[in-house]
């Protein structure tokens, strides 16, 4: 559904954050991008989603095609009418409109009243809490609750394809599974495609069906979710779990990850 076919993006003509980075997230499938903060990932997103202009930044290099068409010289708006909604990290609701309100500013592109009211209704049965708040001001809602209503107001378009970045920041264990949860109902039910940005590999490498790792911009070791939950490079770096004895975090942290992953 998804390719990003050796993309390169610069920030004011100058900064060099994306060096030529490929990944494909096929119909139907949750795939996910690892990596530490600065990596890339958020970037990766908006290059997909058409966002990078305001932030002067442009893809300079490679393409992005979704569906067969190529989408990485398209505006933001007509990305999203062609089924792709973007979840920003912080959730980013609007405080001062009610979570229904929220929801209906998602549907913006529907093309009735019915349709609106029916989208809202299905929206409620996967986020039942929502159904219950749907009155109080999003500023009010708690995280949890707003990260709902952040990807309620992405359903609301019907998009083919949900990207979320960070999804899991700053929330409850309990809650985060629950949206998790209702992620792979909407894959199952729905089957909307999921190209999840996560620090927390645990957690994506649990509900995704391939993954990528992300650093300094560039993907440095892909493959299938059950296979890199099994690689030592990640339970070491990412998952916190290793059979051998550390000598210093200089050692094990930077040489032996450059060392191993960029060669």
């Amino acid at each position: 559904m998804l390719v990003l076919n050796n993309i390169e993006v610069i920030y004011d003509n100058v900064i060099l954050v994306l060096r030529g980075v490929s990944i494909e997230a096929p119909e139907g499938g949750i795939t996910t991008v690892l990596g530490a903060n600065g990596a890339g990932k958020t970037t990766t997103l908006k290059a997909i989603s058409g966002l990078l202009r305001p932030e002067r930044g442009d893809i300079t290099r490679g393409s992005i095609e979704y569906g067969g068409n190529r989408i990485d010289r398209m505006q933001a708006h007509d990305i999203v009418k062609m089924g792709i909604v973007q979840v920003f990290e912080g959730r980013r609701v609007f405080e001062h409109l009610s979570a229904e309100e929220n929801l209906v500013a998602g549907g913006h592109v529907l093309p009735s009243t019915a349709k609106l009211r029916e989208n809202i209704d299905r929206v409620y049965t996967y986020f039942p809490r929502l159904k219950e708040r749907r009155g109080v001001q999003a500023g009010y809602l708690s995280g949890g609750e707003q990260q709902m209503l952040a990807v309620g107001r992405a359903l609301m378009s019907e998009p083919g394809m949900i990207l979320l970045d960070e999804p899991s920041l700053g929330l409850a264990p309990m809650i985060i599974e629950e949206i998790f949860g209702i992620i792979r109902r909407l894959r199952e039910e729905q089957g909307v495609t999921f190209l999840i940005v996560e620090q927390n590999a645990t957690l994506a490498l649990g509900i995704a069906d391939f993954g990528y790792v992300m650093e300094n911009g560039a993907i440095v070791l892909e493959g299938p979710a059950e296979q890199l939950r099994e690689n030592a490079d990640i339970k070491e770096f990412y998952l916190g779990m290793s059979g051998e004895e550390k000598r210093s975090f200089r050692d094990v942290k930077h040489y032996r990850r450059r060392k191993r992953w960029l060669g």
